[in-house]
């Protein structure tokens, strides 16, 4: 399985990390976990081309991990694309509509299958997956890919989601803040230590980065070793990762 950071940022814009959004691939198969501003063009430059994306698993509706899911619409159309699956929670069938009222041309453009999934097993483009409710300000779902990946989504730190990612190769879990910000829906680095000590992970990768974080990343890392001493690393766009 490979994984390509296309976007590691937030809702606050920096220069080198764009929103949201994960490739997954496999034996063929291809995934875009969440689709915030920027995705098409990481897309482009991984290589791999918005083309290749026929399916997309969104983890919860805020507008930095959706915001270019209309643009990833058009684009296949006018790319004679017929088909495109979106699969998220509750209330993505309502977000989509929505996305289509405010631009009606865009009707019947595409073959659209649209799915609600919940915190239940599920497949995707060819993926097994696991959801998991996590504690957002809205209804978020992180999610495992057998016991090679889990994608936190946007959540606090708490321990039934580490205990959902444990022996998972990879985690990728929202690390947003340094510990001096007083921040609910997102976790700081000695929370998310406090609750990773002594699960079985292979591979950390911090991600959903404000630009707070910037120039803290040793303080941070340090802050999370200091309950779990698992390797930890944050993930950089276009970053790809390969889990045996």
């Amino acid at each position: 399985m490979r994984v390509t950071f296309l976007g590691t940022g937030s809702a606050i814009p920096t220069g080198d990390r764009y929103q949201s959004s994960i490739l997954v691939q496999d034996d063929g198969r291809s995934l875009l976990v969440d689709c915030g501003s920027g995705s098409l063009q990481r897309l482009q430059q991984s290589g791999v081309g918005f083309e290749a994306i026929s399916s997309v698993l969104l983890t919860h509706h805020h507008i930095d991990h959706v915001a270019d899911l209309l643009p990833l619409m058009k684009a296949r159309w006018l790319a004679g694309d017929e088909h495109l699956e979106i699969v998220g929670p509750k209330g993505t069938k309502a977000l989509v509509d929505g996305l289509l009222s405010v631009h009606d041309y865009m009707e019947g453009r595409l073959e659209l299958q649209v799915r609600e999934v919940v915190a239940d097993d599920f497949t995707v483009a060819g993926f097994d997956v696991t959801g998991y409710e996590t504690r957002h300000s809205l209804p978020c779902l992180a999610y495992r890919f057998d016991d090679y990946l889990t994608i936190s989504g946007d959540s606090e730190a708490f321990a039934g989601l580490a205990n959902f990612a444990d022996g998972s190769g990879i985690l990728v879990h929202d690390c947003s803040f340094p510990d001096d910000v007083d921040v609910s829906n997102h976790p700081t680095p000695d929370a998310l230590g406090q609750v990773l000590a002594g699960k079985d992970i292979g591979r950390v990768y911090l991600t959903h980065l404000y630009p707070h974080t910037e120039g803290r990343h040793t303080e941070m890392r340090d802050s999370i070793a200091r309950h779990y001493d698992g390797d930890v690393r944050f993930a950089e766009d276009l970053q790809t990762v390969s889990i045996e």
